[in-house]
């Protein structure tokens, strides 16, 4: 059975003694607590001496009780001195929450905080990409320093391992296109013109669009862990103490891989989501499968192969780069990686709708519309 901490109050000439006894542990004193603190009456002495044992949330009790009333502590046995004595050297008058700064002071210090985190950050990225553009030419001048295995290795995650969800995806896209166009254009007869529609907007749009997502999702995030775990075991200053340069071993292999391989995926995904489209023509809209396929050729313009492949290697390097920069920001605990890996899918995603947003003005502007 628990044994719960008790007091007596004990009156003599007109002061009040408080008598303790019992275990002052953190088991034990849940039912002293209040009862102490509803005491209002002044009390001159706190006697210890039926105390049996004492931990630090019991001393930290007592002590409370005791600088609320000034009382003295008798019968005290050394430990309950040695914790009272640390319970009182870790008081403080300090508020517990510190005031809360008015309003018109308050938003323009957040905002210069905002403001002057954005310029950090603007100067993070600039010497990374310094320390990247450094490691490019320094691979250029000495060949035999670039990782040609780690490339290798990195095509094959970012590329190979990549195809079966992104086939699925891009065919499943290439489906819900043209099942949703044939149902809006057969409004107005048109609903041959699924044909155009779904070449047009995969080969154009959103074959490579998707294709980013998926590889910022899947690659990106997995650099940013990669690299991050490596920060934080210190793995990476060691490299840098044996003269092995992070940008050249780490970095440079993954920044190739991707840009290299999203024109390669982006044309897998196009051609995927045309040959769903092409499935859902012979289901629904009675043209036949290889009709469909031969229909694309003459209704797509080759500008918009063009318009797709150009805007892969950007967004692959878009996608790389977000990673490898938050991975290299890693510090602190391992709390920060997973930070910085939301970070960098985050950051690689808006930038690729960002760039996608200015080719479409571009290539529009340049006739390529």
């Amino acid at each position: 059975m628990r044994e719960w901490a008790d007091f007596t109050i004990e009156e003599a000439g007109g002061r009040l003694t408080v008598a303790i006894s019992g275990p002052l542990r953190v088991s034990s004193i849940g039912k002293l607590d209040p009862q102490l603190r509803a005491i209002e009456e002044p009390v001159q002495t706190v006697d210890l001496s039926e105390v049996t044992e004492v931990d630090t949330v019991g001393a930290w009790v007592v002590q409370r009780f005791v600088d609320a009333h000034n009382a003295v502590v008798v019968g005290a046995s050394e430990q309950a001195d040695v914790l009272m004595e640390a319970v009182r050297e870790t008081q403080t008058s300090a508020d517990v929450k510190p005031p809360r700064l008015p309003f018109f002071t308050r938003v323009p210090e957040f905002t210069g905080e905002k403001v002057v985190h954005w310029f950090q950050g603007v100067y993070s990225t600039i010497a990374f990409l310094g320390a990247v553009i450094a490691a490019m030419f320094g691979t250029i001048r000495h060949p035999r320093r670039f990782r040609g295995k780690a490339l290798v290795r990195q095509m094959e995650l970012v590329g190979v391992s990549s195809l079966p969800i992104i086939g699925l995806m891009s065919f499943l896209i290439g489906i819900v296109i043209a099942q949703q166009g044939a149902v809006q254009l057969q409004q107005f007869g048109a609903e041959t013109l699924t044909v155009n529609l779904v070449g047009r907007i995969t080969m154009r749009e959103l074959g490579v669009l998707m294709t980013a997502i998926m590889v910022a999702g899947r690659s990106g995030s997995a650099f940013a862990a990669q690299i991050g775990t490596m920060k934080l075991t210190e793995e990476i200053d060691a490299m840098r103490t044996i003269g092995v340069s992070p940008a050249e071993a780490l970095v440079l292999p993954r920044i190739l891989a991707a840009v290299l391989m999203m024109p390669l995926l982006g044309f897998f995904s196009s051609v995927v989501a045309i040959i769903g489209g092409a499935v859902i023509g012979d289901v629904m809209l009675g043209i036949p499968f290889l009709t469909f396929l031969a229909r694309i050729q003459e209704v797509v313009p080759l500008h918009d192969f063009y318009v797709g492949m150009v805007k892969a290697p950007v967004f692959g390097l878009i996608v790389a780069i977000s990673g490898c920069y938050q991975g290299m920001q890693v510090k602190g605990n391992a709390e920060e990686v997973g930070l910085r890996t939301t970070q960098a899918v985050v950051q690689a995603i808006f930038m690729v709708i960002v760039l996608d947003a200015f080719f479409a003005v571009f290539f529009t502007e340049i006739g390529w519309g």
